[in-house]
Parts: C-alpha cells; sequence; structure tokens
C-alpha cells in the first residue's frame, strides 16, 4: 500500500534497492521542462506531499529532504510536516544546490538514478560532471518513481483548439518563416522545440494540459519545408490537422517525438536549445547528426510583442481592470458587512474569478489567486483552500495577487487593501514597495540592457530602509500564453547574459515587496511593456509602458515618504486609470473607481 507518504517512501526505497541505486533524484520537471506541470508527471509532489511550484526531492536509504526556496520555506514546512522528509532550504536562485550536497554526501562507487526523460540536459551535464569526479555513477535510464506511483495518472486528453485572428495577429506561415531564416542563420535544417509554450506560439495552438497556463503536451520538429507536430491521438480534430496540413504542418504522436529524432539523417544539422530540452531528449539525437546549440528562436519572438498584439493586450487590460473595480466594490462591502456576514480568504479568490468571468475573451485565472491576509500575506507563494482559509477579521492589511487567461492577453496584478484600521509601520511599509515599484515603472534605459540589471532600481528605496525581499522583481509574460515566460526577467537570481536584453514589445511585471513572517506581506505589482523612447548619439533607449489599470490604495501611503515627482506619477497613474475604465463600469463599481483614483 502507498497511501501514505512513509508508505511511499519505503516503496520507493524497496524500487531502489532491486535496482542498486543508493540516491533518487526526483525532480519538479516534465519532458518539456515545464514550470507547470499535468498531473502525470507531479511525481515529486506524490513522493513528498510539498505542493509548490519549484523543488527537488531527493531520497538515499536513510534520507529524505526536498530542496526549495525562500517563497515556499513556509509552506514546506507544513506539507513536509510528520512525514520524515526535511526541508533543504536554499537561497533563490540556488536551485542546483544539491548537486553539491549528492557530490559530498554520496561515495565512490555509488549510484545515483533520476528519470532522464525529465532531467533538463544543462543540469543533466552539471550532474555529470560533479558525480563523476567523486567516482559516483549517474544513471538516467531509470524512472524508479514511475514504479511505485501505481495511480499515476495518464497523458492529458482536453482537446487542441486554434487561436485565431483577430487575436492571432501573425500566421502560422509567417511565422515558420522567421523561425526558418533564423535556423538558416545557425546553419541548421532541422530543429526540436520541446517547450509548450514556444510551440503553443509557433503554432497558434492552444490547450488546457496544465492548469492556468493555455498549452498543451508535444514536441515539434521543424524543417525547412516542413514540421511535425508530436501530440497525443485525438486531440487534435481531422479539420484543424487539414488546416494545419496546409500550412505544412503534419501530425504525428507523442510517442513518435524520439523515433523521429533517431531517424534523422546522416548530415542533418539539428538546433537544439541546451536549456529547454531534456537529456533524455538528446541522447536519442545519433551521432551522425551535426547538433547545434542554440536559444530557441521562438522564445525571442514570442517574447516581443507586436504592434496588433500590444493593442490587443491594451483592450484586455481594460476589461481586467474593469472587472476588478467590481470585485473591489464588492470587497469593501464585503468588509464593512464582515461582522453580520463573515469573509474569508476563499471569498476572495471565489469572486475575483466571478468578475473576471464575466468580461469578454475571458478564459480562466493565470495562475492560482493568493489571497492572503496578514500573516498569509508574508507567505509568497500562499494559497487559501478550504482548510487553512484564514477569516478576515480584525485590522491589517490584505495581500491579493491574481490574473486571468483572455484571448487577447494575459494578466497579472498584485494589490494590497487596508482592512479596519492600519498602523504607521503599515503604511511606512507599503510606501517603500510603491517608490520601488514606481521608480522602476519611471525608468529610461538604454535598449539592449540585461533584465537582471534592472533589478536594483526597484529594491533601493527599500534598502535604503534595511529591508530586502527574496524574490525577483519581475517576468516575462506571455500574450495568451503562460505567465511566466522568457528569455528575460528582471531578477538577481538569473545571470545577465545576452539572451537576457530588454527589447521593445517585452512585457515584465514590476513587483517589489516587503513581508514580514507572522505579521504581514506587501506586494504591488503592475504590468508594463517596452516601448522605444527616442534615439541619442549613445543609441537607442527604452521606457516602460504600464498596462494594468487598478487603483493602487492611497489609503496605505505616509505620504511625506513620496518625494513630489512620485506623487505626480501615481496622480498621472490614477488619472489615466479612471479614464480608460469609467466606460466600462457603472453604478458601485464606478463610484469606487472614482473614489479610489482621486488625486492626493
Amino acid at each position: 500500500m502507498t497511501d501514505t507518504i512513509p508508505d511511499r517512501l519505503a516503496a520507493l526505497r524497496q524500487a531502489m534497492r532491486r535496482h542498486g541505486a543508493d540516491a533518487v533524484i526526483v525532480p519538479s520537471s516534465d519532458p518539456h521542462l515545464s514550470e507547470y506541470l499535468p498531473p502525470c508527471w507531479k511525481g515529486r509532489e506524490w513522493l513528498s506531499g510539498f505542493s509548490g511550484s519549484v523543488g527537488t526531492f531527493i531520497a538515499t536509504q536513510d534520507f529524505a529532504g526536498v530542496w526549495t526556496d525562500g517563497r515556499y520555506w513556509t509552506q514546506a514546512e507544513s506539507e513536509l510536516a510528520g512525514t520524515g522528509i526535511a526541508l533543504m532550504k536554499i537561497s533563490s536562485g540556488a536551485s542546483t544546490q544539491y548537486v553539491d550536497w549528492l557530490a559530498e554526501t554520496m561515495q565512490p562507487g555509488q549510484v545515483v538514478a533520476v528519470d532522464g526523460a525529465v532531467l533538463g540536459l544543462a543540469i543533466a551535464r552539471l550532474l555529470l560532471g560533479a558525480l563523476q569526479a567523486k567516482g559516483v555513477e549517474l544513471r538516467t535510464d531509470l524512472d524508479v518513481p514511475g514504479e511505485v506511483w501505481s495511480d499515476r495518472p495518464g497523458l492529458p486528453t482536453e482537446p487542441v483548439y486554434e487561436h485565431e485572428a483577430p487575436f492571432a495577429s501573425t500566421s502560422r506561415a509567417d511565422k515558420l518563416a522567421a523561425l526558418h531564416a533564423a535556423m538558416r542563420e545557425h546553419g541548421a535544417d532541422r530543429h526540436l522545440i520541446s517547450t509548450l509554450d514556444d510551440i503553443a506560439w509557433l503554432f497558434n495552438l492552444r490547450g488546457s494540459d496544465v492548469n492556468f497556463n493555455p498549452i498543451f503536451v508535444s514536441h515539434a520538429l521543424v524543417g525547412l519545408d516542413h514540421a511535425t507536430l508530436f501530440v497525443a491521438e485525438g486531440k487534435v480534430k481531422p479539420s484543424l490537422a487539414a488546416k494545419l496540413a496546409a500550412d505544412g504542418i503534419t501530425v504525428a504522436p507523442y510517442a513518435r517525438a524520439a523515433a523521429a529524432l533517431a531517424e534523422l539523417p546522416p548530415g542533418t544539422v539539428l538546433l537544439l536549445d541546451p536549456r529547454r530540452i531534456t537529456h533524455g531528449t538528446r541522447q536519442a539525437v545519433p551521432g551522425h547528426v551535426k547538433v547545434v546549440e542554440a536559444i530557441n528562436p521562438t522564445t525571442f519572438a514570442k517574447s516581443r510583442k507586436t504592434e496588433a498584439e500590444a493593442a490587443h493586450v491594451r483592450a484586455t487590460m481594460e476589461q481586467d481592470g474593469a472587472a476588478l473595480c467590481e470585485f473591489f466594490s464588492w470587497l469593501e462591502g464585503a468588509l464593512a458587512r464582515r461582522h453580520e456576514e463573515p469573509l474569508n480568504e476563499v471569498d476572495i479568490d471565489r469572486h475575483i474569478t466571478a468578475a473576471r468571468a464575466r468580461r469578454p475573451g475571458f478564459v480562466s485565472p493565470s495562475f492560482g489567486t493568493i489571497a492572503g491576509y496578514q500573516s498569509n500575506g508574508a507567505i509568497m507563494h500562499y494559497r487559501a483552500t478550504e482548510v487553512n482559509r484564514a477569516v478576515i477579521e480584525g485590522d491589517g492589511l490584505l495581500l491579493i495577487d491574481s490574473g486571468g487567461q483572455y484571448i487577447g492577453g494575459t494578466t497579472d496584478i498584485t494589490r494590497v487593501v487596508p482592512v479596519g484600521e492600519i498602523t504607521a509601520e503599515h503604511r511606512r511599509d507599503f510606501t517603500l514597495v510603491l517608490k520601488g515599484m514606481m521608480g522602476l515603472s519611471a525608468t529610461r534605459f538604454p535598449r539592449g540592457t540585461k533584465a537582471p540589471m534592472l533589478d536594483a532600481i526597484a529594491r533601493a528605496p527599500i534598502w535604503a530602509a534595511g529591508i530586502d525581499f527574496g524574490h525577483g522583481t519581475g517576468h516575462g509574460v506571455g500574450f495568451f500564453l503562460n505567465v511566466h515566460e522568457g528569455p528575460h526577467a528582471i531578477t538577481p537570481s538569473m545571470m545577465p547574459e545576452p539572451h537576457t536584453a530588454m527589447e521593445p514589445g517585452m512585457i515584465t511585471s514590476i513587483e517589489p515587496g516587503i513581508y514580514r513572517p507572522g505579521k504581514w506581506g506587501i506586494r504591488i505589482e503592475n504590468l508594463v511593456m517596452n516601448r522605444a523612447d527616442g534615439t541619442t548619439e549613445f543609441g537607442e533607449f527604452l521606457r516602460f509602458e504600464t498596462l494594468t489599470l487598478c487603483p493602487i490604495d492611497t489609503r496605505c501611503i505616509d505620504r511625506a515618504l513620496l518625494r513630489e515627482d512620485e506623487i505626480a506619477w501615481l496622480n498621472d497613474y490614477h488619472a489615466t486609470v479612471r479614464e480608460r475604465l469609467a466606460p466600462l463600469v457603472a453604478g458601485d463599481a464606478l463610484d469606487w473607481l472614482n473614489e479610489r483614483t482621486k488625486a492626493i
């Protein structure tokens, strides 16, 4: 029986002994190196009980641990309690720290096993180097957890559908032509893509295989005159397959992808992105194929939204902002009635999703809503459930991080509202976070600036107060795609490499925060887009266009901490929010909008 975590660990260790494995690694990964996983690849969660989206599980015969960073420590401590599994705390950006632990712990002649089908190629190379130096063998041909996961779910079966014009403003044919040109620049005649958002973008297709992300499980092998989409049978209807065929795209069974690589003829030059494929996928490539390693051209292309896409995103932000006006209007009324009608964090999630669902083009939330009251707001990836929800009572701060997937764009916003009477300390922290968000939002910078280099601008006012926060300032955002996308991110945990350069059309979040464990959390988040801002003798410059349209609660501000230019920025922002949202709301929602956008 494997009904409890200790039972599952016992079964895993028995399987390890059968195979002669002294340690097993279970990453949070799938054959596509996805951030969010379909149920059939949530082996780490099944074995450990830890449900965070980032973490690595390792078991030996006498030890088990989960390595994860500060965003998940509180959650992991709760979920791992009583399992016999240790929480191994790592600093943000140190996701490979477990490699050092293995190199120090394992003895010469021992064997470490990991399923190569879900192990990133870059990590595999790091592991191999570290373990071989210690005389430790790394086996990647074993899926030990899969042997004991008796009720493992199958592959998702939801249908693939087309992202159609006018929202898909660039045709498949044009996207493929641009990809072919990039392949020729690399001297390649084939290109394998395994990242799901790249595939969905390239073929103007969407799916629902992963919660909150409109993507589908697949691989794509692109030639200069033909492409093959490997996807589970039955997911692409004949009518859609015919449209794909007209663009030179053949649909083949998902399981055929590895064989198709193995069948590539001598003389083939294959373009692969070593950071976006697994070790198992790379092993399927025969030795007679020349491999060129470079970032997927589609990763660059999809990050740079076209003018048509930008127009759709702006319209989507207006609809999302109008939904938020209706939600926050309801929330203030509910807070006023909470002594007669108790309110909890799950209510927040339900009502904010319902408000978005009433708006045209809404498909789903873009991630699980984070509604954290008081100390729960200090848990960066907190998720209220019917079991752990907090009742919103007393005085304090309520943090709400939410977003929506619309056919015209993806949204992500965080706001903090006061509940009852708040303190001077609340207002000070809130204003410091606001200063950081506004400071970066107003920044002008040279085109090509490496995104990680911008992070310190948002932190500067927070650092000046002797405070810091344990996550990046911003992440890229897709166009009706993943709410987290690359190649850029405004974070100190990413190296400022050439592929992180900021280019026009990129959408990024700006979301500094302050978190006081056991007390409160504050994060203020808007999405921004890189826009051209003139050329000087020193080159081209960019600025941020703020896309998100929703008031920032001025009741939480300590005005004395703001400069005049910061006050002007906030008043201008609120005037824009009011102008663009007022035509889309009425009644209480309009009254709320007008009240919350008054100049300070």
